[in-house]
């Protein structure tokens, strides 16, 4: 049965919702490990065997949003933080410096950075772009369509904004008094004024089989050219808190099939779920990105994980790199990353 599925992925066909609820099913080692390697092989196809590496500035931890999952939500009472606009181009540069191939802004649904038509936030955007000379990620939350353009020309070049869901239902119990559509279209927007656009879901939150295989077709759908998923973290002072984590292999799993149905997407590794140690595991399903990598003792915290290997250095570009090396993949530079953004630009522009 599972055979004919990992041939049909190699041969580039593609999978149906069908066959990614079967591929979800397998507890098999033995297949699992066939699952991993078809994942592997697509990957190597399009790819090659090089890892990118994107550099994490979480910049404000102030969110009007009250998710239900997320340890920053609006009712938490917390200590919270935001750096000026001089830090994040300082924090933005030592990344570069250090070796990433993408520095990643990103922020709560912050009100301070919002106000006056994005005022502070398109200044922020402009001065890092000013800064540096990599690829910028703004994940600034939900926006109006009318801002993208804003985004575009202060310097942007992607925009990330997670559905976590596409069920419904799901959706409204994980960010209650936000608009579904409203955030689905984020992408579509993006992608409309020229911004490359990801999407990810959240394992472990009561989804379905049924829910992850529409994730996975409706993100192949949307064109979004980086997809991810990561589990869920219980986070303290949140409705969530008291849910026991769902098993670690589901993730892997739900990577694996993401690059059998998407074998030309870009896929993150996250270090922000487990830390240094979940770094190759990813790799090994089929992930060709790291995120979340952090300079250390820089007073920045994460999302899933707030201190998880951040201060330690694990999560430095520098250990990455040697976790990465040490296995026998290779880091890929700048100016291949920029070839493989090229590309993906010069795809969509002839489909």
């Amino acid at each position: 049965m599972f055979e004919e599925i990992f041939e049909k992925a190699s041969e580039g066909k593609g999978l149906t919702k069908e066959e990614i609820e079967k591929l979800l099913l397998i507890k098999d080692q033995d297949t699992l490990d066939i699952l991993f390697e078809t994942a592997r092989n697509l990957k190597k196809k399009h790819f090659g065997e090089k890892v990118f590496t994107y550099g994490f500035v979480y910049f404000s931890t102030f969110c009007r949003n009250n998710c239900s999952f997320c340890y920053y939500r609006r009712e938490n009472d917390i200590e919270r933080y935001r750096k000026t606009i001089e830090e994040t181009v300082s924090l933005s540069g030592d990344l570069q410096d250090g070796g990433v191939n993408l520095v990643d802004l990103t922020m709560g649904e912050d009100q301070t950075m919002h106000a006056n038509d994005h005022e502070k936030l398109l200044e922020l955007v402009e001065k890092v772009k000013s800064a540096v000379s990599i690829p910028i990620m703004l994940s600034p939350g939900a926006v109006s369509e009318e801002t993208f353009p804003l985004f575009k020309k202060a310097g942007a070049d992607w925009f990330a904004c997670y559905q976590e869901t596409h069920n419904r239902k799901l959706f409204s119990e994980m960010r209650p008094e936000q608009d579904f559509d409203h955030r689905s279209n984020q992408r579509n927007w993006a992608r409309k004024c020229g911004l490359l656009a990801e999407d990810g879901i959240m394992v472990g939150i009561g989804e379905t089989r049924s829910d992850i295989a529409d994730s996975v077709i409706q993100m192949g759908i949307q064109g979004c050219e980086q997809i991810r998923a990561m589990t869920f973290v219980p986070q303290p002072g949140t409705p969530m808190s008291a849910m026991t984590p769902r098993e670690k292999e589901k993730e892997l799993k739900v990577m694996a099939v993401m690059r059998l149905a998407h074998p030309d997407r870009l896929i993150p590794a996250s270090l922000d779920v487990e830390g240094i140690e979940g770094l190759m595991p990813r790799i090994r399903a089929g992930a060709n990105i790291v995120t979340s990598i952090v300079p250390p003792r820089m007073h920045l915290a994460g999302v899933a994980q707030k201190e998880l290997d951040i201060d330690s250095g694990l999560r430095s570009m520098e250990h990455v790199t040697d976790v990465l090396e040490k296995e026998g993949c290779r880091v890929g530079c700048n100016s291949e990353y920029e070839s493989i953004i090229g590309n993906i630009r010069k795809k969509r522009c002839s489909a």
